[in-house]
């Protein structure tokens, strides 16, 4: 039984920085495709930043390249975001998400199966 499950979220200010972890039992990195995405208000789900089962290639959104950083740590079963120089157009509930399928668009909502609750990114 796959969970996922949110933690780190809050609220900073603009240029500051959050470190969002995904804490995950049911599955292993070497065969599951890991992501976060993101939704605000009003808006349609975003991928984020993703992160490919073995070797761990990853892959960003061109609105957070160069400021986000998604990792995982094998041994503590936990997904990281590390986002550092928020800005207010980062502001939204972000979610972690698991992917099963062996060929997927790394980016895309469509191809995960498994989702987290979210935790709440606020960025004044």
């Amino acid at each position: 039984h796959v969970q996922l499950v949110e933690s780190g979220g809050g609220s900073v200010q603009a240029g500051g920085s959050l470190r969002l972890s995904c804490a995950t039992s049911g599955l292993t990195y070497s065969t599951y495709s890991m992501a976060w995405f993101r939704q605000a208000p009003g808006n349609e789900r975003e991928g984020v930043a993703a992160i490919y089962p073995g070797l761990g290639t990853t892959s960003y959104a061109d609105s957070v390249q160069g400021r986000f950083t998604i990792s995982r740590d094998t041994t503590k079963n936990t997904l990281y975001l590390q986002m550092n120089s928020l800005k207010p157009a980062d502001t939204a509930m972000y979610y972690c998400a698991a992917s099963s399928r062996t060929s997927i668009q790394a980016l895309n909502s469509r191809f995960y199966n498994y989702w987290g609750q979210g935790t709440q990114v606020t960025v004044s």
